[in-house]
């Protein structure tokens, strides 16, 4: 890869884009560590949240929320999920009180169903640590409202670039689309480099520095089918959906969006922890 590192923009930089609209971003949620050492992707996270306005409200989608039809979660009062095992205990006493929006959860809903979408709600779903690790770190007083949005993983990328498409309008109207997930996700390496404390596979990084490239390219088509397209596409992604986010913050921005890398760095031996910024360059229809 590039870099080991590559910081936040500047204040001013986020400022001259949000005059018209809030990014999407793609950021990594690593191990559930993160949020107990959040090393330099998590500090990167928070300076790039600490250059944001504040949005009023933030719609994530979490690579660890699978439905089969789009879901919208709609409590007035999240639970932290701790959906893993075998952390410390002081993990376990994470605790990200956010609350819903009903205003926006039927604001999300309608955008969807007018997308040709058919939607769920959930008054029960909570955020799990694909959500609240990211959240954590850059907005840790969770004081904005947060809806979590699933994803339909069997349905591949172009139907999360299309769910994208359907949130765009929000992000011209004080939303942040949060998608979180990983640029590389194989946890049979993952657990195989820390048993035998092997080094980091050539996959990792060849892979996130093609998707990088199809980024800065504006190769929706290469990014789409990424599948048949990347270099160790099915080893760095052996199932889909830590990479759909992606999709999502994508389709989200458009089809002419200017990205910028948040982060780009290498954690856990095989977990490629670039994030990155889209920010939309015309108002959604025009």
């Amino acid at each position: 890869m590039t870099s080991p590192a590559v910081a936040a923009r500047s204040p001013e930089h986020f400022s001259a884009h949000f005059s018209a609209h809030f990014p999407a971003l793609f950021v990594a949620h690593g191990a559930p560590t993160m949020v107990l050492q959040p090393g330099p992707a998590g500090a990167a996270l928070a300076r790039a949240a600490a250059e944001l306005p504040r949005p009023r409200a933030i719609i994530v989608v979490s690579a660890h929320w699978e439905t089969a039809t789009p879901t919208i979660g709609t409590a007035p009062e999240l639970e932290t999920i701790h959906d893993f095992y075998g952390f410390p205990a002081e993990l376990y006493r994470v605790r990200y009180p956010a609350r819903s929006d009903a205003a926006v959860a039927e604001e999300l809903r309608t955008r969807l169903l007018e997308n040709g979408f058919g939607v769920r709600m959930d008054k029960d779903r909570g955020l799990d640590h694909g959500a609240w690790t990211p959240l954590s770190l850059m907005y840790p007083q969770a004081d904005i409202p947060v809806l979590p949005l699933s994803l339909q993983t069997g349905l591949g990328p172009e139907h999360h670039f299309q769910l994208g498409r359907a949130l765009a309008p929000m992000l011209a109207d004080g939303v942040l689309l949060l998608a979180s997930g990983n640029l590389t996700h194989n946890l049979g390496d993952f657990r195989r480099a820390f048993a035998e404390g092997s080094e980091t596979p050539a996959y990792v990084a060849a892979f996130a520095d093609w998707i990088g490239q199809r980024i800065a390219a504006g190769d929706h088509d290469s990014l789409l089918d990424y599948r048949q397209r990347a270099p160790h596409a099915v080893r760095a992604h052996p199932s889909e959906e830590h990479l759909l986010p992606l999709h999502v913050a994508i389709g989200a921005a458009g089809l002419d969006y200017r990205s910028e890398c948040l982060y780009q760095g290498i954690d856990s031996v095989v977990l490629a922890m670039d994030s990155y910024a889209f920010w939309p360059t015309s108002t959604p229809g025009s």
